[in-house]
């Protein structure tokens, strides 16, 4: 079963505003399904589009800094072996990458398309499920 998004939250885990995110739905560039409530946008297919905003960021764009550290964002890839595990988590114009244990990464679930918390500490990373 694959995680989805309300348009609020796929625009706060993006960076953008809610309006960029109808935009993107109504050309196609972001799948979304209206099953008579509000619109759902997949996870995967919200994954998908942050990896592509962090490839082509835009020009004269500033970075801002979380006060606490603590950086929402979305999964956008997860590699394992038999021991570890390295997952890439798009949080808004951040994309913050982590290496953990593969039972860590099992036991939160991560997976592209999975909401996920990289908290930043002065000697590591680490990440978390809300």
């Amino acid at each position: 079963m694959s995680t989805s998004y309300r348009i609020a939250e796929a625009a706060a885990l993006l960076g953008v505003s809610d309006d960029t995110v109808r935009r993107w739905i109504d050309s196609d560039r972001l799948p979304a399904t209206r099953g008579g409530g509000p619109a759902q946008v997949d996870g995967v297919a919200l994954a998908r589009v942050a990896a592509e905003l962090h490839e082509a960021p835009q020009p004269g764009a500033t970075r801002s800094s979380s006060a606490r550290n603590r950086l929402t964002g979305i999964v956008t890839r997860v590699v394992r072996d038999t021991v570890m595990a390295q997952v890439e988590i798009q949080a808004g114009p951040f994309r913050v990458v982590s290496l953990m244990s593969r039972e860590a990464a099992d036991e939160l679930g991560l997976e592209p398309g999975v909401r996920a918390v990289a908290t930043v500490k002065a000697t590591q990373v680490s990440v978390d499920v809300p």
